[in-house]
């Protein structure tokens, strides 16, 4: 996809531009959701959803946005075994995958995530009625898995 930037009137820069990353902690009710910008450097929170609602939500956000691929908190307990949320989050990753066969889909641990949003929270100074908000808290979750996911991209390259 090429995209340009006008410098001046007569000038301008052609680039390639990138589509985004989206990131998804997957929950029984809801589910955090976060993205990179189109260059990916940075992780954003994007919302959360209600998880019976996830499926369109995704559908409508790629129509939208050009998304290169999907990553999904992989739940691990201690012992390195699947969780138990991970008879929900298989037959929905194994869904995404049929119904959006051009974007890859990948597993990224989460263990800890919500440690580290609980812990991001306090260091930001939010106030105790809003560090109580489940809903940002898996914001918070999807945006610590995607730049987990970042981060291991650059060691590899």
């Amino acid at each position: 996809m090429l995209f340009y930037y006008f410098l001046s009137y007569n000038f301008c820069i052609f680039a390639d531009v990138m589509a985004r990353i989206l990131a998804i902690d997957y929950g029984k009710k809801r589910t955090g959701l976060a993205v990179t910008d189109v260059l990916q450097i940075i992780a954003n929170g994007l919302t959360t959803v209600p998880t019976h609602t996830l499926m369109d939500f995704i559908l409508d956000y790629v129509k939208c946005e050009p998304v290169e691929r999907i990553v999904v908190g992989l739940p691990k307990q201690m012992n390195n075994q699947p969780s138990e949320n991970m008879v929900r989050i298989e037959p929905f990753v194994n869904r995404l995958r049929k119904v959006l066969p051009n974007i890859p889909v990948e597993y990224v641990d989460e263990r800890f995530t919500s440690v580290l949003a609980h812990q991001a929270m306090l260091d930001g100074g939010l106030k105790k009625k809003d560090r109580q908000r489940k809903e940002l808290v898996d914001e918070i979750s999807a945006t610590i898995i995607l730049q987990s996911y970042m981060d291991s991209r650059k060691f590899k390259l």
